[in-house]
């Protein structure tokens, strides 16, 4: 009886735990709006909070700075912040071209690599692996290697 009373302590704290281990990812880290969604953002973390904005970018990148429950306290590449419900984020890693003249994306990791294309501020994409201050970087079927200084999202959080 004894030993099936400790089991059964032991199995409730073991379900207990599961969620708050499953809300303890380690902040801050990058997040991106999953894509098709518009997302709001809000003065609290709760739906009868007012919404501070809608975003309506898909990929954009996030900096996850808190997590209280379903939600997530994030800072977007203009500096706004404010919380999110999580199911809108993912992992994914994405990037978004900061600086106000074009970024260059080229063939390989370096300034002397071949020019493939001028991309605007604000330009958003997939990030790849990023090395020795160049990041892979994907538009849409355009691929190359961006300078990780022009890249918001890049980098440590």
């Amino acid at each position: 009886m004894l030993i099936t009373r400790r089991f059964l302590v032991a199995a409730a704290i073991a379900i207990c735990a599961v969620p708050a281990v499953a809300q303890d990812a380690k902040t801050p880290y990058w997040a991106s709006i999953r894509r098709g969604d518009d997302v709001n953002m809000r003065v609290g973390p709760g739906e009868d909070y007012r919404i501070l904005w809608v975003f309506h970018r898909q990929n954009l990148p996030l900096k996850v700075l808190r997590i209280k429950e379903g939600w997530r306290f994030v800072e977007d590449p203009g500096g706004a912040k404010g919380w999110v419900l999580a199911r809108f984020l993912t992992r994914e890693r994405t990037g978004f071209v900061i600086g106000k003249e074009p970024a260059a994306m080229r063939s390989h990791g370096n300034v002397g690599a071949k020019l493939l294309w001028q991309m605007a501020p604000g330009v958003v994409g997939l990030l790849g692996n990023c090395d020795s201050g160049w990041c892979k970087f994907s538009v849409g079927p355009r691929k190359g290697y961006v300078e990780q200084a022009r890249l918001w999202g890049a980098g440590e959080p």
